[in-house]
């Protein structure tokens, strides 16, 4: 029987560690406590990453920085821009690919019904910009659909949902795009905590709970199912919600809402 190699026995404890944290009562009552106190106190909206603001929880991006080391793709994906702190992230993370030589060339291709100047501007002027392309208009119009299509092909692809957060957009969005992504690859859905939202954080947005991404991905996964894993394509593939990620980093804007390409 062959000995573990030391990376190899800590990815293993971590694995028993991370699985132990969903039956730590302590644990999960007080992380409950903290997600619903620094939503309120819109905990997302205090960091930049190469100086500029990047609307994200810090552990999705540790997970997101994991999960683009272990899949290796060529190309992501993401609706909703603004600030461009989100693209800026990932276009360095495929930089940092590159220069390891793992993947060729990388490149991040956002979507964004208004762009604002200011924004455009600051993320046209950055060093990162060479490896970004911007497409504004609706996620979910058709025309915008053919282009990201056409923009993905013979690419290993990943994809990342950040725009208008109701139900009816994200599983639009997830019919359009997600047959894209590569498989062994993950969609993202981002802000699937709204449906784990406090009853007074609920805002006049036309999102909340029964109406947000993660009921969305619930409708997606059993679309998917009823249709034989078959998509509106007649591509057949397979998502599965990789439950380890957000129970693994905790404190999440996404739970339930990294699928992986099986």
């Amino acid at each position: 029987m062959n000995e573990l190699t030391p990376l190899e026995q800590y990815k293993k404890d971590t694995i028993d560690r991370v699985n132990a944290y969903t039956k730590n009562i302590p644990l999960q009552k007080n992380l409950k406590n903290f997600l619903d106190e620094a939503g309120k106190a819109n905990y997302g909206f205090g960091f930049l990453w190469l100086g500029v603001p990047i609307i994200q929880v810090p552990q999705d991006l540790q997970a997101l920085q994991e999960i683009i080391w272990d899949t290796k793709p060529e190309l992501i994906i993401e609706t909703g821009i603004a600030w461009g702190g989100s693209l800026l992230y990932k276009a360095s993370m495929l930089s940092l690919l590159e220069m390891c030589g793992v993947i060729k060339e990388g490149h991040v291709l956002g979507i964004d019904i208004e762009i604002r100047p200011h924004n455009k501007n600051a993320i046209s002027e950055h060093p990162m910009s060479k490896k970004i392309t911007m497409l504004e208009g609706s996620s979910i119009d058709k025309k915008i659909i053919k282009e990201v299509i056409e923009f993905a092909k013979g690419k290993r692809t990943m994809i990342c949902l950040d725009s208008n957060h109701t139900h009816e957009h994200v599983l639009n969005e997830l019919k359009a795009y997600a047959p894209l992504v590569s498989k062994g690859c993950y969609c993202i859905v981002c802000d699937t905590s709204i449906e784990n939202w406090a009853d007074d954080m609920i805002s006049d947005r036309p999102w909340g709970k029964g109406n947000n991404p993660k009921t969305a991905v619930w409708e997606y996964l059993d679309y998917l199912e009823n249709n034989n894993n078959q998509s509106e394509n007649g591509e057949i593939f397979k998502f599965k919600i990789d439950k380890y990620i957000h129970n693994q980093i905790m404190i999440t804007g996404s739970p339930d809402g990294y699928l992986k390409r099986v």
